[in-house]
Parts: C-alpha cells; sequence; structure tokens
C-alpha cells in the first residue's frame, strides 16, 4: 500500500481552518480520506453554532459516515490541523479510523500524546496510528493568531 501524501491532506485540513477563521471560531480544520480520495471535510462551528459538538474532527466524521453509508470508517486516514481533544480522539477512535495525522500539539487538551494518548491505549480493542507534527509551524502559527486577535 502506497504512503499518503500527508503534506497534501494537511494543506487541505489547513484551508478548512481558514474557513473557520473566516467566521472567527477557532481555526482548526479536517479532512478524511481513503484510498488517497478526501471523502469529507468540516472546520470549527463552536461558536458559530453555539454547540460544544461542533469540532471540526465531528463535523467530517459525520459527512464521511454518510458518503461511506456505515459509522466504521476502517481503512481512512484522519487529518486535522491541531490534536485533537478527548471529545475527538474518542469519536476517531470508535469510527475504527486507521490512522490520525495532526498539525500543531494541544498541550493543554490533546489526547494524541500531549496530555494522554486515548488512541494508543491498551485496554481499548482498537488502536489508531498517530502521525504527529505535519505542517506543525504553520498550524501552530494559525492558533497564535487568532488567539492573539481573540484577546485584543
Amino acid at each position: 500500500m502506497r504512503e499518503p501524501n500527508h503534506v497534501f491532506f494537511m494543506r487541505q485540513a489547513y484551508n478548512e481552518a481558514l474557513r473557520a477563521l473566516e467566521i472567527d471560531d477557532v481555526p482548526i480544520g479536517c479532512v478524511i480520506e481513503r484510498g488517497g480520495e478526501i471523502i469529507a471535510a468540516g472546520y470549527n462551528r463552536r461558536n458559530a453554532e453555539k454547540s460544544t459538538l461542533r469540532h471540526a474532527e465531528l463535523i467530517a466524521i459525520e459527512e464521511a459516515c454518510r458518503a461511506e453509508g456505515d459509522w466504521r470508517l476502517e481503512g481512512c486516514g484522519i487529518y486535522v490541523t491541531v490534536e485533537p481533544c478527548p471529545m475527538c480522539a474518542g469519536a476517531i477512535l470508535q469510527a475504527r479510523m486507521s490512522f490520525l495525522a495532526f498539525g500543531a500539539e494541544n498541550p493543554k487538551a490533546g489526547c494524541a500524546g500531549s496530555v494522554c494518548n486515548l488512541l494508543r491505549q491498551p485496554g481499548f480493542n482498537h488502536k489508531v496510528e498517530v502521525v504527529p507534527g505535519i505542517m506543525r509551524e504553520e498550524c501552530a502559527a494559525l492558533m497564535r493568531e487568532y488567539f492573539k486577535r481573540f484577546r485584543a
């Protein structure tokens, strides 16, 4: 099996994050691929829709499930500009995704290695490969820009 082009897919996730920035939401973007094709995308809409659940990953997972006609997303990879929180890491695990690639670490809430790693917990029946640091600097800079503007 050919290695996916992580930078290409993260660039697409980054473009989704820019959409969140346009609506003054936390700029986190996500795409899901299967076999080298993007099957779903999402960007944060928590502030815009006033819902805790409107994270980029959950939006993309929901779209991917519709596209695949199943809740199991085995064989799919998910690209997120920022390391997923516990809720999103849990959803990635529950969807049985093959791997997660993320850009910037999330030292306050990241559950793919920073605070903990839900995706590689020994007790769970599924494990998700984690590929950290794809476009790390660009993704982190976008978050810094947002919070600098948010605090001003």
